[in-house]
């Protein structure tokens, strides 16, 4: 009797043994197919680069887990504007104030092309492969609303770009044209291009939560955007106003305050973007972009400057260090209308 269960026991571990032999050979074979295949992946990536091509595929930039808030990267997208600018980071994402330490001027070499404006070190080259770097610094420009940053002192020439996830950044450029002109392509850009917002976010708290604003570009043509643009506006404005006309009460806490506060923010800062896209669009939009000029209604010459010398640097103003400077970053209890630093 011990002889027969000895028996069954070895044949048993035998038959286990080989079960598990073949399964872990069969995950080498899958891990070096892989393998092989990244390898694969690498290898034409590196030849793309080499031979100066770009590949068909829109990558995308960001590390978001929704694609749709990703900055899409299109290699063969048109160019609409490029020259030397110098950037300052004002605000991050959701509005909050950038540290101290990461707030200083840099010089980059700017290139509007397509949705995103690419910031890089060296100047622009079509055939060049953008680095990592580039595509770190690149910002997308949909739903995004640029002007001139009338409340900052310190350099001539600044304009202020605020983007669809409340990031603010200031831009110092060459000449008040460029300056104006920059503004104009920037904006006319995300008035033509940004697609429809999804629907806000809906909880059992009252607390105010902005819609998503997808990164993807429309599908819409010139005249059903304008339509979609002048129906956002009207309810922006409708909102507005029957946000104003129900005042917190003075009973009320300090965070419900902050929660009317901001929500009246955004209503201006929407109701104002949707009037520049709307007028923008009624003025040309497309032709606009892809003329030389900014065109009719106030909108002035656009000049590129892809010539200028890489060394020269944004001229700066010398100031009083005591000019008082107000914030345009989230909202907690200061006023509703703020300025930049």
């Amino acid at each position: 009797m011990v002889t027969l269960l000895s028996l069954f026991f070895f044949h048993f571990q035998k038959r286990n043994s080989k079960a598990l032999y073949n399964s872990i050979k069969n995950e080498k074979l899958e891990w070096a197919v892989d393998d092989e295949e990244k390898k694969k992946s690498v290898s034409e990536g590196t030849d793309e680069k080499a031979n100066g091509t770009h590949p068909k595929t829109i990558s995308r930039i960001g590390s978001t887990t929704n694609p749709f808030l990703d900055i899409p990267h299109d290699p063969n997208a048109a160019v609409y504007k490029s020259g030397f600018l110098a950037r300052k980071i004002h605000a991050d994402m959701d509005g909050k104030k950038t540290p101290r330490g990461k707030r200083g001027w840099k010089t980059f070499y700017a290139v509007l092309k397509g949705t995103v404006l690419y910031l890089q070190k060296d100047e622009y080259k079509p055939e060049k492969a953008l680095s990592e770097e580039d595509l770190k610094n690149a910002v997308s420009v949909h739903h995004a609303l640029a002007s001139q940053a009338t409340d900052y002192e310190k350099k001539p020439n600044v304009l202020k770009l605020k983007t669809a996830d409340w990031r603010v950044l200031l831009f110092q450029a060459q000449s008040p044209e460029e300056m104006q002109g920059w503004i104009n392509k920037i904006n006319c850009v995300a008035a033509v291009f940004s697609a429809p917002p999804f629907p806000a976010a809906i909880g059992s708290q009252k607390k105010f939560s902005r819609p998503l604003l997808p990164a993807t570009t429309t599908k819409l043509s010139q005249e059903e955007q304008l339509k979609s643009h002048e129906t956002k506006l009207r309810q922006i404005t409708t909102e507005l106003a029957e946000h104003r006309s129900y005042p917190p009460d003075k009973k009320l806490k300090a965070k419900e305050v902050d929660e009317y506060k901001l929500k009246d923010h955004y209503l201006e800062f929407e109701k104002t973007r949707y009037e520049m896209y709307v007028r923008l669009l009624k003025e040309g939009g497309l032709e606009l972009l892809s003329g030389g000029s900014g065109g009719p209604a106030g909108l002035k010459k656009s000049h590129s400057s892809p010539s200028l010398n890489p060394d020269t640097s944004p001229v700066t103003a010398k100031v009083k260090r005591n000019v008082s400077e107000r914030k345009d970053h989230r909202p907690g209890t200061p006023s509703i209308k703020q300025k930049v630093t």
